[in-house]
């Protein structure tokens, strides 16, 4: 992340001589799809897997609102949310050493925030625009079965590139592509803690593929 930080005020002029007036505030709201990049434990059953395959792709949704710098850099604060869910029967060992099966559904929330740094050619006269923005802050995960209800947050980063095509001088509107990163080492469940080893801990990155916007003012 921090090399491209290094590296991208390069790929964009930023100079503005000449240029009229520019708008100071961009909302970028959008709206796709996400892939969590965990790997699925081995040695599960074929019906655990399916259970678990349901949980590791959902809905991803962001916002982020962003005070435009003199030049082509942008600072803000950014939110970005991860919701997926799925139905299944599970098979776990019971007290007395035999399996007990039964039907469970889970619905998980992974969500993120914090401070923003951004990076374009929206003051650029092109049709054609490009971003990234860099984040740093909070990811908090919840997750619910039934009364079970686990939480749990860390510190957290988030990278986005797009690319937009200018609709007018204010709305933009295109792909955009980003990573979500963060891992728990203990989370709580109705109110216990509970500790993860080194191999056990709860990896929350993911990738996304969303549909963006950029709104000027």
């Amino acid at each position: 992340m921090l090399l491209g930080v290094c590296v991208a005020p390069f790929l964009f002029s930023a100079q503005e001589a000449g240029l009229a007036p520019q708008p100071k505030v961009a909302v970028m709201p959008s709206v796709g799809y996400a892939w969590r990049l965990a790997k699925t434990p081995s040695g599960i059953t074929n019906e655990t897997k399916n259970y678990i395959k349901g949980l590791k792709s959902g809905v991803d949704v962001s916002i982020g609102t962003y005070y435009l710098l003199n030049g082509n850099g942008a600072i803000g604060l950014k939110y970005s949310g991860y919701f997926a869910s799925s139905d299944g029967r599970l098979t776990v060992a019971g007290p007395n050493g035999q399996n007990v099966s039964g039907f469970v559904s889970t619905k998980d929330n992974i969500s993120f925030i914090g401070a923003s740094y951004m990076f374009s050619n929206f003051k650029e006269d092109t049709r054609h625009k490009l971003f990234y923005d860099i984040s740093l802050g909070v990811i908090t995960y919840t997750t619910k079965t039934g009364t079970v209800k686990g939480t749990g947050s860390n510190v957290g980063a988030e990278i986005n590139f797009g690319y937009q095509y200018a609709l007018t001088n204010q709305i933009f509107i295109g792909p955009k592509i980003g990573m979500t990163g963060g891992t728990l080492s203990k989370m709580k469940y109705n109110g216990t803690t509970v500790n993860f080893g080194e191999e056990e801990r709860e990896g929350l990155t993911r990738l996304s593929l969303s549909a963006a916007a950029t709104f000027r003012f």
